[in-house]
């Protein structure tokens, strides 16, 4: 069945590209200051008057390119913005690599995201499009409460911050109790989160190395923070053989 075509919103029907252009103008300034910016801050930051600022921002939650945060005031990047980032990302992915993570994303049914580690940054190149992760920009900003984020502390304690947010009661803020979690993730090749991001995900990450160790990139398996306390080994197996495989894939060969 033909789906009919989709309309404008009404907001920017019509020839109006100072409207266009300000929507994507928000969008930037969203993605420049981090989740948690209000209307307020972006509307100040970009001289808007208020009332244009908070029309275009629901505007844009509406079309879900913009997401209202529960737990933080204020907006971050939604789904549709999430969405573009991993179809342009994923272009860009050695031959081979969609397809051996949509591969285990079949096998074991849960939402499953990779990440690339570069300059000391993480970026989401393969995000779960039926399992949107949390916002690439809110793993950044806060790498202690993320499994992907765990991986990458464990290698460069110089990225650690200086204050550690609480983003929900689970998350960890004393400086001592994470240098554990971080000697745990070292020695056990894994990183692991229960409700220290968003209440309701856990998260488990495995690093991807090169041939001499580096760290390429991070497998998360994403679930409810209990289910992350329980998985099946066969799951862990998989997950195990998929990493493996994206090792290969994403070494570049040295001839």
């Amino acid at each position: 069945m033909t789906k009919p075509p989709r309309h404008p919103p009404a907001e920017l029907a019509g020839r109006q590209p100072a409207a266009v252009v300000s929507a994507l103008t928000v969008l930037e300034e969203v993605a420049r200051a981090g989740p948690g910016v209000t209307a307020k801050e972006i509307s100040t930051a970009l001289g808007l008057p208020p009332a244009t600022t908070y029309r275009l921002v629901n505007l844009l939650v509406a079309e879900e390119y913009l997401v209202r945060l529960a737990d933080l005031r204020g907006f971050a990047l939604g789904r549709k913005v999430i969405e573009l980032a991993g179809a342009a990302a994923r272009e860009a992915l050695p031959p081979g690599v969609p397809e051996a993570v949509t591969a285990l994303r079949t096998r074991v049914r849960l939402a499953v995201h990779l990440v690339r580690y570069r300059d000391g940054r993480l970026r989401l190149v393969d995000p779960d499009p039926d399992h949107p992760p949390s916002a690439e920009a809110l793993l950044a900003r806060h790498l202690h409460a993320s499994a992907v984020g765990k991986l990458l502390l464990a290698e460069r304690r110089d990225l650690l911050p200086v204050a550690l947010a609480r983003l929900t009661p689970a998350t960890i803020t004393r400086p001592d109790l994470l240098d554990l979690e971080l000697a745990g993730v070292r020695n056990e090749q894994a990183a692991r989160q229960l409700g220290e991001l968003r209440r309701d995900r856990g998260c488990l990450a495995f690093p991807v190395r090169g041939r001499a160790g580096d760290l390429l990139a991070g497998l998360a398996l994403s679930t409810s923070p209990d289910r992350v306390s329980r998985l099946d080994r066969a799951v862990l197996r998989l997950i195990g053989r998929c990493v493996d495989e994206l090792a290969d894939l994403l070494t570049p060969d040295p001839t």
